[in-house]
């Protein structure tokens, strides 16, 4: 971090430093799980890799926070994991799972810089954006040479170049659709294999989570995850694009805690929250009205879920309040 001359952090900067560091301890603790029990040692590599990336992210943070005088986030310890539980999930997840780490540090990274005007901060992101695309880049390659990787489904290449000439461009409801385009058939495919990702992981964490409320929380989760990825195959179906095969996504049988119900409840969300912004994203792009409305109603479904689970961390006093603006009113009294 370079000298900034006492220039304040904006409310976006505070914002993104304060959530990256919940995010990033987040992280260590459940890659620090992985890393006890992967067995593939290329695996092994990429987890130990993405661990010490969190790690470093966490150091610059509290040394800023430091800099800064800002208290420094409680988030998440090593009282939230129990590195020694049994084996939870298989190699393969664990993989699938660093690469969506990449792909949702890209997305929130670059955010971050255009949301920063401090010249060390957008530098500190810049170098973060770089490392989350070296780490997708890493497992993705990794996933290939494994052979696990499910490439976006094939459409034949356009012999020439077409305008719309038709409303009809637009329709879903009445008479003939029209097939999918594919920027419509990438959005749908890449929200499929979230869900299944994100399905088996909350299959995961129903059977460890230690209060009924929880369990009960990621078990509906997981059939929410189910529910919207037999929506992306039917769109997909219906226009004779092939779907992925699902991934063989291995979740044991352990019962035993791995990680507070804490940090289960604050990374269901974290999920669910980008997930309806990937589905804000799907809906623009998609011209086809049926497809919009469809993004429309999941996007609710998840915003009530996330509103439920948001509740249950206020309850339990689980919920960090983000550094917030001052109460005038409050203030004004005598």
């Amino acid at each position: 971090m370079t000298n900034h001359d006492h220039v304040k952090l904006t409310a976006s900067e505070l914002s993104t430093y304060f959530m990256s560091y919940l995010r990033d301890t987040m992280a260590v603790c459940v890659l620090s799980y992985f890393r006890e029990h992967v067995e593939d040692p290329d695996i092994k590599e990429s987890v130990e890799y993405a661990l010490r990336l969190s790690e470093m992210h966490v150091d610059i943070d509290r040394n800023l926070f430091d800099e800064e005088g800002l208290p420094t986030p409680v988030g998440f310890t090593k009282q939230d994991v129990n590195v020694n539980a049994p084996r939870l999930f298989g190699d393969e997840l664990i993989l699938q799972y660093i690469t969506n780490l990449g792909i949702l540090g890209m997305s929130a990274y670059s955010l971050a810089i255009t949301n920063s005007a401090r010249p060390d901060v957008r530098e500190h992101f810049t170098s973060c954006l770089q490392s989350s695309a070296e780490l997708f880049n890493r497992t993705a390659t990794l996933l290939q040479e494994k052979g696990f990787f499910i490439r976006a489904p094939y459409i034949p290449y356009p012999k020439t170049t077409e305008f719309v000439k038709k409303e009809h461009f637009l329709s879903g409801w009445i008479g003939k659709q029209r097939t999918l385009t594919s920027t419509e058939i990438s959005f749908l495919y890449m929200n499929l294999l979230r869900n299944s990702l994100g399905g088996a992981l909350l299959t995961g964490f129903a059977q460890v989570a230690e209060s009924k409320e929880v369990r009960t929380f990621m078990v509906r989760g997981s059939e929410i995850a189910k529910h919207h990825e037999s929506v992306f195959r039917k769109f997909l179906s219906e226009s004779d694009i092939a779907t992925p095969l699902p991934w063989i996504l291995t979740v044991s049988d352990s019962r035993e805690p791995v990680f507070s119900d804490k940090l289960l409840m604050f990374h269901t969300n974290s999920l669910n929250i980008s997930g309806a912004g990937y589905y804000g994203q799907s809906m623009i792009a998609s011209p086809r009205s049926d497809l919009a409305a469809a993004y429309s109603r999941l996007i609710i479904e998840v915003g009530e879920y996330v509103t439920d689970g948001t509740e249950i961390m206020i309850s339990n006093g689980w919920l960090e309040k983000p550094p917030s603006a001052p109460d005038r009113q409050d203030l004004s009294k005598g």
